[in-house]
């Protein structure tokens, strides 16, 4: 059974970092393309990053919102996926969720999320 554990949320005051994780059971993570997407309060669901499986490169992509300040990445060997946040702006808090597939192919499973907000 494929699961996906979130952590590393919380409060973060604007222009501060935080590190999210995705911990994957039940798949090789560096077999498959990898997703985090988020969720605001009254809002849809919104794609965020995108890793490709290592055969294919591991090639990285972000929606502009989060271009040069977020960075997605994957520990092959702990089955993690990360996403560094720098410079965190009040418009991306949201529940953030990882995902295996993409938003191109689906995404096949989510994990619960975890909340990030950022406020003074």
């Amino acid at each position: 059974e494929v699961q996906l554990v979130e952590s590393g949320g919380g409060l973060v005051q604007p222009g501060g970092s935080a590190r999210l994780s995705c911990a994957g059971s039940g798949f090789t993570m560096s077999s498959v393309a990898m997703s985090w997407v988020r969720q605001a309060p009254e809002t849809g669901v919104e794609w965020v990053s995108t890793i490709s499986k290592d055969s294919d490169g591991g090639i990285t992509v972000y929606a502009d919102s989060v271009k040069g300040r977020f960075t997605i990445a994957r520990d092959s060997a702990k089955n993690t996926l990360y996403l560094q946040m720098n410079n965190l702006k009040t418009e991306d808090t949201a529940v953030y969720s990882c995902a295996t597939g993409t938003r191109w192919s689906g995404y096949t499973a989510t994990g619960q999320g975890t909340q990030v907000t950022v406020s003074s």
